[in-house]
This record gives structure tokens, C-alpha cells and sequence, in this order.
């Protein structure tokens, strides 16, 4: 069972018309993704989901491709956390494929009320590693604040496969050591990220003892001079979300690049690729995972309160009141 767990990985949609389901249905068939039907998403259904699995707290993000999407989703979230202050938190998501506007969403996350932000991982083009975002990752790291990592949602199919099949794990993996290597982790250690899906898929967990081998070797391009414990102290910072990913393949290797601590859990919820079977399947997964102690296991729900303090004081606060009526 879960009790008033905190989900860090959930998205959310603003309203949207039939014809706009529609075109987006037919975008999503026309890039692998064979969905059977357009995609509907509501805050009723979703808070009843949440009652029903025990979780008390959605971090919410979405990343439309335009940044005047963004900036609409943005307030749209924001909304949602002003109705339901214990139910969601507010990720705002930053168009980082343009550095100007993203520094105007940073001005405005304590308008939004935002709790952390999300960020794309090649936003049209642009990596997270990009050097135009090195004033973003000054920002957030004199913040001290947490931002979430997601891949590519647009991306189109390959091999005649859509994107969030195999693709979310080497694009991921990729940007992630590319930061690595930047120095933009060196630089700003007090950025808290949270990379999704346990790392691309748990596909960093599993690179990791190979780039600790090989990443510090003088045939390498390694310009900032990372040592081998470097590589190594700087992945274990790291944080991971366990959606689609509550298998001892991913939460194996997890715990062999980063510590107990810094597992995470996510659903995945709030898009057409994650059902509410598969939801409780992956987490039903993560709560038999024998790799973890019974302990361990619980505190996967409740780690992000330690990233995300002030949503947390919300939910707490609404539970501890519902105790004392």
C-alpha cells in the first residue's frame, strides 16, 4: 500500500476542444504512436486515480513545443494548484530552446506559485547542455531549487517506433552525460535534478559503470578534466524517478549509480502512453522489489518532500487537518 505518496513525474493537459484532440491524435499515428483514440485528460478523473492508489500529491509539468503554449500551460497549471493546493504542485516548464524566454518564466515562478520547473532534454533542437542556458543553471542554482528532466515528447518515431518506446532512454542518457561533461554539474551544485524515468529507462544507471571506466581516459574529449570519482560523485547526485520503471532491470542499476535516497517516484500519469493498468502495474513492481528493504520501499514516496518542501507542507497540512476533525 501507499500513504499520501508524492508522484514527481504526472502531466497534465489544459482544456483542449474535440477537433484539437483530433488533430493531435492524428500528429501522434502519423509519428508511431498507434493510440487508439484521442486523448482526454481531466482533473476529475485524475484526483479520482490519485484516491484510489494512495497518491496524495501530483507534481504537475508540460511542455508544449511553442513557448506561447508554454507560458498558457504554465498559468493553466498554476490554476490548478491554487484549486487544490494539496492535491498538485506546480513544475513550470522553461522553453529552453530560447534563453530569453526562459529567464521571463523564471521571473514569473513565484506568480505561478511554482514549486520546482521541467525541462526538455532537446527542446526543438536545443540540448539542456546547451552554453546559451548556462544564465538558467546560474539561476536555478541560486535558487537551490529542483527541476525536473523529461525527455522529448514530440519526437518522432524511429524505426517504426514511436519516441517513448526506446527513445526517451538514449536521449536522456545522451544529454545527461553531455551536462557531465559541460561541467554544468560542477559549476551549480545546488541544482536538484531529477532525471525521469529512473534515468531514460534506467538506461544512465546502466551506463554508468562503463563511463566511469572509460569517461576519465585520455582518449576521451574531456575538457573540464572530470576525474573518475568525479563522474562517479557527480551521477549519484543525481535523482530518479521510478515511471515505467519500478523493475529490478531499472531499480538494479539505479542503486548501483545513486543511493536509496535519491529514488523518487513517478507515475507517468496524464498521457496516452501510461494506462491506469500500467501505472499499478510498475508500481505494484516497486513495492515487491526485494533489492530495497520494506522501509526503503515507502520512502520511495515520500523522498521528494525533501526537494520539494513547500508542496509538501501543503499536503501534510490538509492530512493533519483531516485527522483532527
Amino acid at each position: 500500500m501507499t500513504d499520501a505518496w508524492i508522484d514527481v513525474h504526472a502531466h497534465y493537459t489544459p482544456p483542449t476542444t474535440p477537433e484539437q484532440r483530433e488533430a493531435a491524435w492524428r500528429s501522434m499515428r502519423a509519428a508511431c504512436f498507434l493510440a487508439p483514440e484521442p486523448y482526454h485528460w481531466t482533473v476529475e478523473q485524475t484526483l479520482e486515480q490519485m484516491d484510489r492508489s494512495g497518491i496524495g500529491m501530483q507534481m504537475l509539468s508540460n511542455q508544449p513545443a511553442t513557448t506561447e503554449a508554454l507560458r498558457v500551460s504554465n498559468d493553466y497549471g498554476a490554476d490548478l494548484v491554487r484549486c487544490h493546493p494539496d492535491r498538485f504542485g506546480l513544475l513550470a516548464a522553461l522553453p529552453t530552446d530560447d534563453i530569453a524566454a526562459t529567464m521571463a518564466e523564471l521571473d514569473r515562478a513565484a506568480e505561478l506559485g511554482a514549486d520546482g520547473f521541467a525541462v526538455t532534454c532537446r527542446r526543438n533542437g536545443v540540448y539542456l547542455s546547451d552554453p546559451s542556458l548556462e544564465p538558467m543553471w546560474a539561476e536555478i542554482d541560486r535558487r537551490g531549487a529542483t527541476v525536473f528532466a523529461h525527455p522529448d515528447a514530440y519526437a518522432d518515431g524511429v524505426q517504426g517506433r514511436p519516441a517513448p518506446l526506446l527513445e526517451v532512454g538514449f536521449e536522456t542518457t545522451r544529454t545527461i552525460v553531455d551536462l557531465l561533461y559541460a561541467g554544468v554539474f560542477r559549476t551549480y551544485p545546488n541544482v536538484k535534478l531529477i532525471v525521469a524515468h529512473c534515468g531514460g529507462g534506467g538506461a544512465l544507471p546502466a551506463m554508468s559503470g562503463r563511463l566511469g571506466l572509460l569517461g576519465a581516459q585520455a582518449w576521451v574529449p574531456n575538457p573540464n578534466g572530470l576525474s573518475t570519482d568525479e563522474i562517479r560523485v557527480q551521477l549519484q547526485r543525481l535523482y530518479l524517478d521510478t515511471a515505467a520503471t519500478g523493475f529490478p532491470s531499472s531499480l538494479t542499476a539505479a542503486l548501483t549509480m545513486t543511493t536509496p535516497d535519491h529514488l523518487v517516484y513517478g507515475s507517468d500519469s496524464g498521457v496516452p502512453c501510461s494506462t491506469e493498468e500500467t501505472i499499478e502495474a510498475n508500481r505494484k513492481s516497486l513495492l515487491e522489489f526485494d533489492g530495497l528493504t520494506p522501509r526503503q520501499r515507502q520512502d520511495i514516496g515520500r523522498n521528494a518532500t525533501a526537494l520539494f518542501p513547500s508542496a509538501a507542507a501543503r499536503l501534510d497540512g490538509a492530512q493533519s487537518a483531516e485527522v483532527t476533525a
